[in-house]
């Protein structure tokens, strides 16, 4: 697999420098919505037909990852596994890789970030429409159909196991930094490395714009070793978590979309973290995670996760 991965990685970088030498670098940027918001593809080629295919590659891409973890779509993936809980399901490799970086960021976290929040997340939806918190007796009901712990692998069979009746899982805290990645590799598939994709709070670059270092990504809030990074930005992702982008207002204070499954309800800690990590997925659980533990806890994980910066604004 490394060598598999290395030999599409120089192909990849020998596709991008042929189409380098057959002109100036010319920016493009392209928007379509997807996963419910718009999501952004800024990068730099030669042609305009080299431009149009690297964006189609990258929407294509998205679109077929989002179709497969949307837990909306009643034919996903997602949901199908849902449906057979209690029972061993082969899994895409790309669903059988998400869930296995969920589970170890729910284990080094402590369950701060959990992918069985499903039932809990329907209630805050309803309660988003209600302005009603969820009645207790709902909340201590859907709790008990949550757990990260009752997910199983089958490695060599890419088969899942969620061991619990009506599980129900919810990949929003994890699969928009994993799609977002691999719209960008679909990108450098087609020849164009220079790029940035971004949806939301997720953001993953490649290599730098012409004649600069990097991407300059803005973190208003961010501690300055972060900014710093962020300001040159290559070959990484970033994931902001936070109550900003949705919340729900109810008898004066405003719930965060963000759970914690320490009390089934959505935070109301006004926590804002940023994460810059190797891979989306991870930069994108961690985020999450880091709106929910207490601050204490926060250099035991950068402690875990060497290869990432956290910043977290309280």
């Amino acid at each position: 697999m490394i060598v598999l991965a290395l030999a599409l990685g120089a192909l990849a970088t020998a596709t991008s420098r042929a189409a380098e030498q057959a002109g100036p670098l010319v920016a493009h940027e392209f928007t379509q919505v997807h996963m419910g918001m718009p999501v952004r593809l800024r990068f730099y080629a030669p042609a305009s037909d080299m431009a149009i295919h690297a964006a189609t590659m990258a929407f294509a891409r998205i679109a077929e990852l989002d179709s497969m973890m949307s837990d909306y779509r009643p034919a996903s993936e997602v949901r199908r596994l849902a449906a057979s809980s209690g029972t061993w399901v082969a899994t895409s490799p790309d669903l059988f890789a998400v869930l296995s970086r969920a589970v170890d960021i729910s284990r080094a976290t402590n369950g701060a970030f959990d992918p069985t929040l499903g039932p809990l997340v329907k209630l805050w939806r309803e309660a988003r429409t209600s302005r009603q918190l969820p009645d207790g007796a709902a909340v201590a009901s859907a709790r008990t159909r949550v757990g990260w712990r009752w997910i199983t692998f089958d490695r060599p069979r890419h088969a899942v196991r969620l061991g619990r009746p009506d599980m129900q899982l919810d990949l929003g805290g994890i699969a928009k930094g994993y799609i977002v990645q691999q719209a960008l590799a679909a990108m450098a598939g087609a020849g164009v490395t220079r790029a940035l994709v971004e949806a939301g709070g997720d953001i993953a670059v490649g290599d730098a714009p012409p004649n600069r270092e990097g991407w300059s990504i803005d973190v208003d809030g961010a501690d300055t070793a972060f900014l710093t990074r962020a300001a040159r930005l290559t070959h990484a992702s970033l994931a902001t978590s936070g109550p900003t982008a949705q919340f729900v207002d109810i008898g004066g204070v405003q719930y965060s979309h963000v759970i914690d499954p320490r009390t089934g309800l959505g935070l109301t800690n006004h926590v804002t973290a940023r994460v810059i990590g190797p891979d989306g997925a991870t930069a994108d659980a961690l985020a999450t995670a880091l709106t929910i533990v207490d601050t204490k806890d926060v250099p035991r994980l950068q402690s875990l996760f060497p290869e990432t910066l956290m910043s977290v604004e309280r």
